[in-house]
């Protein structure tokens, strides 16, 4: 009787491949759905997922301005900036951060869920965050998301 032995599959960058997705984010919690979308980007809801490379799939956000939190999250969740001078911390909360610049509530949102260092910095590079409907990536052919 000849045993056969399994083999040990090690996921190489050559195994990896990308697929694009398109979310709404209209009338969509922030933190729920920062949290279905950072996964997305790590690539966990693959086979071969491993966690020292970069997995994941491309992302891209649409309507971010048209999200939506609980309770006092406009007026009382704050985003703090230091220049690294003297008196240099800066703050704005959720509501002014949506009307200056929409996409970056999202991003901060994935941000915090990703891995700290150069490896997470590379999973941020595929998320694509638009304050409006349409987006430039129609020829990479991105399936909708329904969350």
């Amino acid at each position: 009787m000849k045993v056969q032995i399994q083999k040990t599959v090690v996921t190489t960058p050559d195994d990896i491949q990308r697929r694009w997705y398109v979310v709404d984010a209209q009338g969509q919690t922030l933190g729920r759905l920062a949290s279905r979308i950072a996964p997305l980007l790590k690539g966990k809801h693959k086979p071969n997922y491993v966690n020292n490379l970069d997995c994941g799939d491309y992302v891209i956000v649409i309507n971010c301005g048209k999200i939506h939190v609980t309770g006092n999250r406009l007026d009382d969740k704050l985003y703090y900036r230091y220049s690294g001078y003297p008196s240099g911390l800066s703050k704005i909360s959720l509501r002014e951060l949506l009307a200056k610049h929409p996409d970056r509530a999202i991003r901060f949102a994935v941000k915090g869920m990703l891995p700290k260092g150069p490896l997470g910095r590379k999973m941020l590079k595929k998320l694509k965050v638009y304050a409006g409907g349409d987006h430039p990536h129609e020829a990479q052919k991105p399936e909708v998301l329904e969350f």
